[in-house]
C-alpha cells in the first residue's frame, strides 16, 4: 500500500517537473509559496480582521484554525510520521527555493491555507471561490517546487479542513459572541 502511494506521488511529481515548468511559472510558484510561508498571508488577513470590531470574531476564528493546524501538523503528525521530502530522494536536485528543514507530511502551507480558506469561506461566503483558489494555488506550488508529495498536500487539505471544522464547532458551542 505504501509503495503504491509513493509510486503515484512520484509519477505526479515527475509529470509536473517534466511538463509544466517555465520561467514565468517558476516565479509565480515561488511567490505563491512565499505567501504561504509561516501562514503569513492568512495571519495578516486575520490581524486585519481583528482590528475591525465588526469582523473581530472572524479574525480570531482564522487564527485559531491556523494554530490548530500547526499544532497537530507541525508539532505532532510530522514528528510521528517523519517523512523525508521528495527532493531528498533525487541526487543533485537543485530547488528553486531554500530547502525546508522540517518533515514532509503533512504540508504545513496546505494545512494553513485550507484551514484559512474554510474559515474565510464560512465567514464571507461571497468570496469562497477566491479563498479556495488561493489555497489550492499555494498547495500546488509545493508540488511544483518539489518540496512535497501529492499525498502530503492531500493530508494538508484534510488536516486544514478538520482544523476549520473544529474551530467553527468550538466558536459556535463555547465562545460567547459578546466576549469577542
Amino acid at each position: 500500500m505504501i509503495s503504491a502511494i509513493y509510486g503515484i506521488d512520484n509519477s505526479i511529481l515527475d509529470f509536473i517537473s517534466n511538463n509544466l515548468h517555465s520561467l514565468w511559472l517558476d516565479k509565480l510558484m515561488i511567490s505563491l509559496t512565499d505567501l504561504g510561508d509561516g501562514g503569513i498571508i492568512w495571519i495578516a488577513i486575520a490581524l486585519g480582521l481583528i482590528v475591525s470590531k465588526k469582523y473581530r470574531k472572524s479574525g480570531f476564528m482564522l487564527l485559531m484554525a491556523i494554530l490548530l493546524g500547526a499544532l497537530f501538523g507541525e508539532m505532532i503528525i510530522k514528528n510521528i510520521v517523519q517523512r523525508a521530502r521528495p527532493f531528498t530522494h533525487v541526487p543533485g536536485m537543485e530547488l528553486l527555493i531554500k530547502k525546508p528543514n522540517s518533515y514532509s507530511f503533512p504540508s504545513g502551507h496546505t494545512t494553513a491555507s485550507f484551514a484559512a480558506a474554510g474559515i474565510l469561506s464560512y465567514c464571507f461566503r461571497k468570496y469562497r471561490v477566491a479563498f479556495y483558489l488561493l489555497a489550492a494555488l499555494i498547495a500546488f506550488s509545493r508540488l511544483y517546487l518539489y518540496v512535497h508529495y501529492p499525498s502530503d498536500v492531500l493530508g494538508g487539505i484534510v488536516l486544514g479542513s478538520l482544523s476549520c471544522l473544529l474551530t467553527i464547532y468550538i466558536f459556535n458551542k463555547y465562545i460567547n459572541k459578546e466576549r469577542i
